[in-house]
């Protein structure tokens, strides 16, 4: 039996029996030597040499995957049904949809880091159609319309629970002892000027206030900067940054430009990890108004780290000159919205182009392989004839129509289709 700690609570032999079990299949498939390969032909990727484009899959709706019972929560106790959770997710992708994923040798535990927000909170309403599924539509109620309400934010203030932290790893300690190693996680931080600002306000009302309240809105993104980089300052102070990174949002982060066998519990600084950055919101404003709001006001963080990745949803084809001055900018995205030649003739050799296929053919009426086929075809031709390092990065499934084998699928094609 398992104790925690000084606490009483005893987690219950079988289903601690349980998720070690689901460990050990971890672990098996960390241990074979496609791992190692995958992760060099991610360096080579990263480092604008690639051997083929590369494919992952990320932002799955779990809660449509369940087939043959395979991701069915056996765990009562909280602490190891979330255990449980994550393994079988790692064990059912890497059997139906593995692409170019990797299954590290260890399990990340993350430390106990709280203080990493403004103070404010979205006052919305939220409308699903599906219970099961954490996708939902939002519409937030605007809480900042005059220079005034800027008072609000207040700055990061970060804490430590090391008490907490210790909890955890002892826990994971017991349960995966003798079958994997393990790691406390610090922060991997997220970044984003504009998302949280839209929860703030509702995408609407900030778009308009970027023309009718300029100064405020460039007062309160400057604040937000300022606000990250007090963040970070801590963060590198106490020792709590993350080591290396597998992903940097949803794609490979295995580098040979950056330290991979920085551990944790060093006292890693953002120079030895990558950066993540995004403005969603700013799809429809101008190239001005994405350099004077967006790419000026961060570039203090951009600065700041070893590397970064840059772009989500947001169509950048049109934007590539401001995007340009990103300093130490390795991957751009390339949204569905894009025009992929004008984007990849942008592109080049300077960066890795981030593909982001549409998620919708995986939710219409019928699922049609042909279409998709042709869509993966085309992008990976495009990228040749500009000589641009692809990646293909399959996200925000939202749904499958309850089908997961169309997922499956998907991933066959793609790697098909990437020359596997």
């Amino acid at each position: 039996m398992l104790r925690i700690g000084k606490e009483k609570t005893i987690l219950k032999t079988k289903e601690l029996s349980i998720v070690r079990d689901l460990a050990k299949e971890v672990a098996q498939i960390a241990s074979v030597s496609q791992q190692e390969q995958k992760r060099g032909l991610w360096r080579k990727l990263n480092g604008k040499q690639p051997e083929r484009p590369m494919v992952m899959i990320d932002q799955v709706c779990w809660n449509e995957m369940n087939f043959n019972n395979e991701l069915t929560l056996l765990c009562q106790e909280k602490r190891l049904r979330e255990w449980e959770n994550i393994l079988r997710r790692i064990i059912y992708q890497w059997k139906h949809f593995p692409v170019d994923m990797v299954v590290e040798n260890f399990i990340r535990v993350p430390k106990a880091v709280s203080g990493m927000d403004f103070g404010v909170h979205p006052k919305e309403t939220v409308l699903s159609n599906d219970d099961t599924n954490d996708v939902m539509s939002h519409c937030y109620t605007n809480q900042f319309v005059q220079m005034e309400d800027l008072k609000r934010i207040k700055m990061p203030v970060i804490h430590h629970d090391q008490e907490e932290t210790n909890k955890r790893m002892e826990l994971a300690s017991e349960i995966f002892d003798g079958i994997i190693a393990i790691r406390a996680e610090g922060v991997d931080p997220y970044l984003s000027v504009w998302d949280p600002i839209t929860t703030w306000m509702g995408p609407e009302n900030l778009l308009l206030a970027l023309a009718d309240e300029p100064e405020m809105m460039l007062a309160m993104a400057k604040k937000l900067v300022s606000g990250y980089l007090s963040m970070l300052d801590q963060l590198e102070d106490q020792g709590l940054l993350c080591g290396s990174q597998s992903l940097i949002h949803c794609t490979g982060a295995w580098t040979d430009d950056l330290p991979q066998n920085l551990l944790s519990n060093d006292k890693s600084t953002t120079k030895d990890i990558w950066m993540f950055g995004l403005a969603q919101m700013f799809a429809s404003v101008s190239p001005d108004m994405l350099d004077e709001f967006e790419i000026s006001v961060n570039k203090p963080l951009f600065e700041r780290f070893g590397l970064v990745y840059y772009g989500c949803c947001d169509p950048l084809d049109l934007k590539m000159e401001e995007v340009r001055k990103i300093p130490n900018l390795r991957k751009v995205s390339m949204s569905t919205w894009v025009d992929r030649s004008k984007g990849a003739q942008e592109i080049g050799r300077d960066y890795v182009y981030s593909y982001k296929p549409n998620p919708a053919y995986l939710a219409s009426a019928s699922f049609d392989e042909a279409l998709i086929r042709k869509d993966l075809r085309e992008t990976k031709q495009i990228c040749e004839r500009y000589n641009c390092p692809l990646e293909i990065i399959l996200k925000d499934v939202s749904t499958v129509s309850y089908q997961p084998g169309r997922l499956w699928q998907w991933a066959k094609i793609a790697m098909e289709e990437v020359g596997e």
